[in-house]
């Protein structure tokens, strides 16, 4: 599962002329979900999320010390299945992207967590599946990738070992 957080002042998501949903001051997070992500890929992004820590002290004295539990943010998830393309060429190709039907149950799980883990009333999402704007204002800017690959051993082939040792 990767998550592209930004941290945001204002976030917003619209579907033709209806908004869906909209926060202020907090997290705007789109995710996307690969063919093999499982339960405990949604647990490490829930915990990153509530997590990582982006904002300032209170006093503003040091950078990268609050989290958006601790500022009491809000969290607008938007499901991204083009997280996942590689490219054949100059097209985007998808076969990484989890099915629509499995990845909505796997979002619907990630919002769920969220909910149950922080105020249920901070947590929004787009509009699973529709053609959104999303209108993000980032605040700093700051934006980090986050990949719940990450959390799991990295093995290394030989040939990547030579290949890091002439750089």
């Amino acid at each position: 599962m990767r998550a592209v957080i930004q941290r945001v002042l204002r976030a917003s998501v619209r579907v033709g002329d209806d908004l869906i949903s909209s926060i202020d001051r907090g997290l705007c997070v789109l995710i996307g979900i690969t063919h093999d992500d499982d339960p405990s890929d949604v647990d490490y992004i829930v915990k990153k999320l509530l997590s990582i820590r982006l904002w300032p002290s209170a006093d503003g004295s040091k950078n990268w010390t609050r989290n958006v539990v601790e500022i009491d943010g809000s969290l607008l998830c938007v499901s991204q299945f083009t997280l996942h393309a590689t490219l054949k060429g100059t097209k985007p190709d998808f076969h990484l992207s989890m099915s629509g039907e499995q990845s909505r149950v796997v979002y619907e799980k990630l919002l769920s967590q969220l909910k149950l883990s922080y105020k249920s009333e901070k947590i929004f999402d787009g509009q699973f599946g529709a053609m959104m704007n999303v209108n993000i204002e980032n605040e700093g800017p700051v934006t980090i990738i986050l990949d719940s690959r990450s959390k799991k051993p990295m093995t290394t082939t030989p040939a990547a070992e030579a290949n890091a040792d002439e750089d």
